[in-house]
């Protein structure tokens, strides 16, 4: 198992979840954050930390799609490892739906 991050990060990009990361295993989008599935140790401690419930357990059912987007990405975008201040809109995107296919950016991140 892992923890994966999907689209209600996207426009959010909430930090929080990356400061309590004991494996450094979160990577920057442009516009949200991924996990490297094959870094993350379950330990679960980032999923309660997310305030738009961005972050499941990839055994949740449908979340295929965002385990492959997840190890996609976190092979090429920068790694991230101390929070950072949200977007300043963020709370504008947070309850929005469809925001994958609305947002979506495939450019990285700053990282740290």
């Amino acid at each position: 198992m892992t923890y994966i991050v999907n689209e209600n990060c996207i426009k959010c990009k909430f930090t929080d979840c990356v400061e309590v990361c004991p494996v450094d295993c979160f990577y920057e989008g442009e516009n949200m954050l991924v996990i490297h599935p094959d870094e993350c140790i379950d330990c679960g401690v980032c999923e309660p930390e997310c305030p738009v419930d961005a972050i499941k357990p990839d055994t949740e059912p449908g979340l295929e799609k965002w385990l492959e987007l997840n190890r996609q990405y976190s092979e090429t975008w920068p790694n991230i490892t101390a929070k950072k201040e949200a977007p300043a809109n963020a709370d504008d995107f947070r309850d929005e739906k469809e925001k994958f296919k609305k947002y979506f950016s495939a450019e990285p991140g700053e990282g740290d």
